[in-house]
């Protein structure tokens, strides 16, 4: 079945924010938030590693969630270093699940994983931070060229699937191991990957994938009395 898109403007904290939103062919498990670069450093959702992530969670029946941060594309605002976005994340995070055309038959909460690239990856990880501070703890967590050292990426859980370039020139390999020490993380390194995963991004979908599904196997045999969470068993039909 056809992937379902739609390119959308949704009334937020500071005005509008621009997002794509993509739904598998098939049954949803869930929704998939996904931050984009530095928007003063050209970051928009279209870029080729948020495409590549968005293409992962599709794969695997995750509802693709794109935002424009703000003063991006059609989104309102300007850059605000973080809080701002933090706080727009988490803003559709709540609102995108009740939209009656993208809204799951499940009972809510939705289940929830977010992702994010360079920059993105502070958003998500904050945006983690506040919901298992709130008791809505995310079901699983990606992070790619994490921004280590250029901004206070807060801890996150060792389940983090955290994935870096060796030759990124953009956030240095050793400030992620020194932050992912902290974390008890493990770094997935690929070789010869640039930050923007350049003749790699294939390899990064298929470490994507890989990593949430095996997520997906040991969440299954963790859960209580053989039961199946609901982002990694039976979709939404």
């Amino acid at each position: 079945m056809r992937t379902v898109s739609e390119r959308c403007l949704i009334e937020g904290p500071a005005g509008r924010i621009e997002a794509l939103l993509e739904r598998p062919g098939g049954a949803a498990r869930g929704f998939a938030f996904i931050g984009h670069p530095h928007p003063l450093y050209g970051g928009t959702l279209d870029n080729k590693v948020v495409a590549t992530l968005a293409r992962a969670f599709l794969a695997m029946g995750w509802i693709a969630v794109r935002p424009n941060f703000r003063g991006v594309g059609q989104s309102a605002g300007v850059h605000d270093n973080g809080r701002g976005e933090t706080a727009d994340f988490l803003f559709l995070i709540d609102h995108v699940p009740r939209l009656p055309q993208w809204r799951l038959s499940a009972a809510p909460p939705q289940p929830v994983v977010l992702a994010g690239f360079s920059f993105g990856s502070f958003v998500a990880a904050a945006a983690a931070q506040e919901l298992a501070r709130r008791g809505r703890p995310v079901q699983a967590m990606v992070l790619v060229g994490t921004a280590a050292g250029k901004w206070p990426v807060p801890r996150v859980e060792p389940t983090t699937i955290v994935i870096h370039g060796e030759i990124d020139d953009t956030i240095a390999l050793g400030d992620v191991f020194a932050w992912a020490r902290e974390s008890d993380v493990p770094v997935i390194v690929i070789p010869g990957a640039d930050h923007f995963f350049h003749r790699r991004l294939t390899t990064l979908k298929r470490l994507v994938l890989q990593n949430l599904e095996g997520a997906a196997r040991l969440a299954a045999a963790d859960a209580p009395d053989g039961a199946v969470p609901a982002w990694a068993g039976a979709a939404d039909e």
